[in-house]
């Protein structure tokens, strides 16, 4: 086995070692999953990259799961079966993008973003190199952005590894179930139960979405962007 293999395999069993001993009742979740992988989730949605990942956080915002899958769909119909870059978007008429099911406030924070990124203000590699505080601070400035949109980008395109989502009803009704709570735990409750895993919050992220999508039959991934 390669050093690049081994590493590969160590890194996923001492995360998860890390998380089984800072968090009890994360144990029990990890320990009924041993060939759990934390990505599996992610294969069911489009290639993306960040200004992919935006545009489906900002789609998802208040929607219900099939109702963002439909309008996901219609969008990529619109660009050939893909998710449109910025250049692609501004060159389509907004009336289509409303037509495919996006709101006239979706669309405009969609071709602000794209604006930004076309015309050199904003860039993606250099955004993808940033610390997640910088990146927060650069896309939340743009209205209809705001920051668990910029968190579910940073867990699903940039693959970040301390990342949560305290404002997804899906991982919110995981851990009222795992936790054994009497109640749906608030955001700064998420919060303060998230406190433990870090520095791997994402990976615990990915065992209760995985959780959450078992109890549904139905993947969590789709309600991501809310603001």
């Amino acid at each position: 086995m390669s050093e690049d293999s081994s590493r590969a395999v160590w890194l996923p069993q001492a995360r998860c070692s890390y998380l089984r001993h800072a968090d009890p009742v994360l144990a029990r979740l990890i320990d009924d999953r041993p060939d759990f992988d934390p990505r599996a989730w992610m294969a069911q949605l489009p290639p993306m990259d960040l200004y992919g990942a935006l545009l489906f956080q900002v789609t998802g915002q208040q929607l219900s799961v099939p109702a963002t899958r439909r309008t996901l769909t219609r969008i990529q119909a619109l660009f050939g079966g893909h998710l449109p870059a910025p250049a692609e978007l501004l060159a389509v008429d907004p009336g289509q993008l409303r037509e495919a099911g996006l709101s006239w406030r979706k669309i405009g924070t969609l071709r602000d973003l794209a604006e930004r990124m076309a015309d050199g203000r904003l860039n993606q590699d250099v955004l993808s190199t940033l610390p997640d505080d910088e990146l927060m601070t650069e896309l939340t400035a743009i209205p209809g952005i705001g920051p668990w949109t910029v968190q579910g980008a940073l867990l699903i395109a940039l693959q970040r590894e301390d990342v949560v989502l305290p404002g997804d009803l899906a991982l919110r009704k995981a851990i009222q179930a795992i936790y054994r709570l009497d109640h749906l735990p608030s955001q700064q409750e998420v919060l303060a139960i998230a406190e433990k895993w870090r520095p791997y919050r994402s990976l615990a992220t990915s065992y209760l979405f995985s959780a959450a999508f078992e109890q549904t039959g139905a993947p969590p991934v789709a309600r991501l962007g809310s603001v």
